[in-house]
């Protein structure tokens, strides 16, 4: 079609500059994602067990509140005090390093190495954290140790079914996609809105996260109510983290990359022209 003067007007490509937005959060993703990936070994463990401090504070209020109430979706409200804590104090989970640092790794920004560091280093820290937690929790308040255990209970006996596996798929996109909500803005109180919704969905919908659910397993273990064992914890932990890392990656992760494809190309393209000027 032509407009009033006969002319045709002009069209953007996909994947131009048409969405300022989209390129500025994938601007601060890059930058953001070579920050975590060439982080130090005691800031990223320091980092990676406040985040799972947070969590069991979120945690903390969740068995509180199921505990006074028996209302499971009002502890999960309760829950989100533990991601605003992590939003608000700049601490990480093992699932929020999926969307930034592979997209700078994809980028050309960082490497799989560094990533692996990331993940595992992140992961036993976010564990490491959130287990003393469980065991002050339990001690300090003892009348909750039933309610841990009823609850840990529940993914202690998912096992590795198809049902389970969907169920961690879910987690590690929902929490992917709280992160991709918040690097979308600078606006914090946009950001408390995600840190609020997703993670109600995550506990409301009873989904398989690896460090909460552990977390919440790890308080019925130490209080000694629970009726699963260490290696009900263990295989648990392991297929959870699997179905986390293809949510996380495989629904969320790689579209968002498929959607910025060009600028992918030109920060790899970026990257090459640079390592040739170093050499020369």
């Amino acid at each position: 079609m032509t407009d009033e003067h006969g002319t045709l007007p002009l069209r953007s490509p996909v994947g131009s500059r048409d969405e300022p937005e989209l390129e500025e959060a994938f601007d601060r993703i890059i930058g953001e994602g070579r920050d975590r990936l060439g982080r130090p070994l005691l800031p990223l463990v320091a980092t990676g067990l406040l985040g799972g401090v947070d969590v069991a504070v979120g945690v903390l209020a969740y068995l509180v509140v199921e505990h006074e109430t028996g209302q499971p979706l009002l502890a999960a409200v309760a829950f989100t005090i533990g991601f605003i804590a992590l939003l608000l104090a700049r601490s990480e989970l093992f699932t929020e390093n999926f969307l930034v640092p592979v997209t700078a790794v994809v980028s050309g920004n960082g490497s799989w190495s560094r990533l692996l560091r990331l993940w595992v280093i992140t992961l036993a820290a976010n564990l490491a954290g959130g287990f003393a937690m469980a065991g002050m929790v339990v001690v300090a308040l003892p009348e909750l140790r039933d309610t841990a255990a009823a609850t840990g209970m529940h993914y202690a006996t998912l096992g590795t079914s198809w049902r389970s596996l969907v169920l961690a798929v879910l987690a590690g996109a929902v929490i992917t996609l709280m992160t991709r909500m918040q690097h979308s803005t600078n606006d914090m109180g946009v950001k408390l809105v995600a840190a609020v919704a997703m993670p109600f969905l995550l506990v409301g919908a009873q989904l398989f996260h690896s460090v909460l659910d552990s977390i919440v397993m790890f308080a019925g273990l130490l209080g000694g109510s629970a009726h699963y064992s260490w290696g009900d914890w263990a295989l648990a932990l392991a297929w959870s983290s699997l179905g986390n890392v293809l949510g996380g990656i495989g629904l969320v992760t790689s579209i968002r990359l498929l959607r910025v494809s060009h600028r992918v190309e030109e920060a790899q393209r970026d990257v090459r022209e640079e390592r040739v000027d170093q050499t020369s």
